[in-house]
């Protein structure tokens, strides 16, 4: 049972449940306590110790409820109609004592699978499947082409080759009992393809959960098609989440500082160098300030979401960012990124100044109008757009000022290079004052730039 826990565990993984080796040992360790007896006593035990989240309670006991299933061997009922019917002609035939008198033990000399098969013995033949299973190694399934291989590993260790060895002779001595044996292995092949089944959505999810995101990673944004948005959001969030623990982390330890180990044992002199008094070195850095400018008009309205998804992130790795949102006139919108979940928040901007006709012109005099106070020699601004400006005056001066008041300028624009500059596009014009201009058409590009931004500030 301690095997089948762990692949438990590895199939929890898969389900996207994080598992780390100090959790398992509290689950192993309350298993212990609670018992197998009673599977509601042990789904609420492993819950409570492994899941940290309403999701992942809710994924951990998906996993659990199919991970505990076992496959029940099905017998067609008109398999003991033929049964009886058999049975029944066996009696009334001249020969009939003696056929009755030889399936009194049908199964005498057959082998151990033929003799289960035959004695109908479902509670058995799942166990011997969930044995055969572990066999066969089922947990190393990862592609749904592997089915015929596993189902064939698994047959082959609960001993079919013996069991054909016995039909060969049943079907020339007893061909009655060869025909339940046969109807008993269709059974028996059907609950084994279930068992790979489910083998494969417990332990192949993760992998192939790993290949829709590596596709979907480097899909362009602007061509995701409607049915994969759902699960480009689900890929941002990860993205999100993943900066936000790197660098979440990297903060708090660098606040704290690094362990100073000589004035540690200076200070700690009178005590024989037991450190009692720890002492630190602090590297000073400038307290990060972001400005984010977002383009959410017409244009680029297939990848707004996933760049506000992006920005909502950058507010809760950074301690200080300014966002706003425009199309035609610019709007700040850190409040609501800050106090609202990602989907209310982008539902409230987008309806508020979203899908419009793009001018960059008059979106820059409205940030320099307003807030052009957010700047600093310390800020970082950062603007996803496409540059594209509908022929309007692209106003590149007030970048310039944009760009002299702040530490650096980063342009993220979804199109790709060799559309920069042809029709309305003024791209050329505005990388002219900035820092650094990135392609970022992809997930993997975006992920990568908001990244190197936030890195340079740890």
């Amino acid at each position: 049972m301690r095997e089948n826990i762990h692949r438990f565990f590895r199939a929890a993984r898969g389900a996207g449940v994080h598992v780390s080796p100090a959790e398992s040992i509290d689950a192993m360790r309350a298993v212990a306590q609670v018992g197998l007896s009673d599977r509601t006593i042990l789904r609420d035990a492993l819950l409570l110790t492994l899941a940290k989240s309403q999701d992942e309670k809710l994924a951990l006991g998906d996993c659990f409820d199919l991970f505990f299933s076992q496959p029940e061997l099905r017998q067609d009922q008109s398999e003991s109609d033929t049964h009886d019917c058999s049975h029944d002609a066996d009696q009334s035939s001249p020969s009939g004592a003696s056929s009755e008198a030889g399936e009194s033990q049908p199964s005498e000399g057959l082998g151990p699978l033929a003799q289960m098969l035959l004695s109908q013995d479902r509670n058995a033949v799942a166990a011997a499947i969930a044995s055969a299973a572990g066999t066969a190694s089922l947990s190393d399934i990862r592609y749904s082409t592997q089915r015929g291989i596993f189902s064939s590993r698994i047959l082959d260790a609960m001993g079919l080759q013996r069991l054909r060895d016995d039909l060969d002779e049943l079907t020339a001595t007893n061909p009655a009992l060869a025909e339940r044996l046969r109807d008993a292995l269709d059974a028996l092949r059907e609950a084994v393809r279930d068992t790979v089944s489910q083998g494969l959505a417990l332990y192949a999810r993760e992998e192939a959960e790993n290949l829709r995101n590596d596709i979907l990673r480097n899909a362009p944004l602007a061509r995701i098609e409607r049915r994969q948005v759902a699960e480009m959001r689900a890929l941002i969030r990860q993205i999100a989440r993943r900066l936000r623990e790197r660098y979440s982390k990297t903060r708090k330890r660098q606040r704290r500082g690094h362990l100073d180990v000589r004035r540690t044992i200076r200070r700690n002199a009178a005590w024989g160098g037991v450190p009692f008094l720890t002492a630190w070195k602090r590297k000073h850095r400038d307290r990060p300030r972001i400005v984010a400018i977002c383009d959410v008009s017409g244009s680029v309205a297939q990848v707004s979401d996933f760049f506000l998804l992006l920005i909502h992130s950058l507010h809760e790795v950074v301690d200080d960012v300014h966002s706003f949102a425009f199309s035609s006139h610019l709007i700040e919108v850190s409040e609501i990124l800050e106090k609202k979940s990602p989907e209310e928040a982008m539902a409230e901007i987008m309806s508020k100044v979203g899908f419009g006709s793009s001018d960059y012109g008059s979106s820059l005099v409205d940030f320099e109008k307003d807030f052009m106070s957010t700047l600093t020699p310390r800020t970082t601004v950062i603007v996803l757009g496409d540059a594209r400006s509908n022929n309007l005056d692209p106003r590149a001066d007030i970048l310039r000022r944009i760009s002299e008041r702040s530490k650096r300028l980063v342009w993220l624009n979804p199109e790709g290079r060799l559309a920069w500059g042809f029709g309305d596009s003024e791209m050329p014009r505005y990388a002219t004052f900035c820092s650094v201009v990135r392609q970022c058409a992809t997930a993997q590009q975006l992920e990568r730039a908001v990244s190197d931004i936030v890195a340079t500030y740890q």
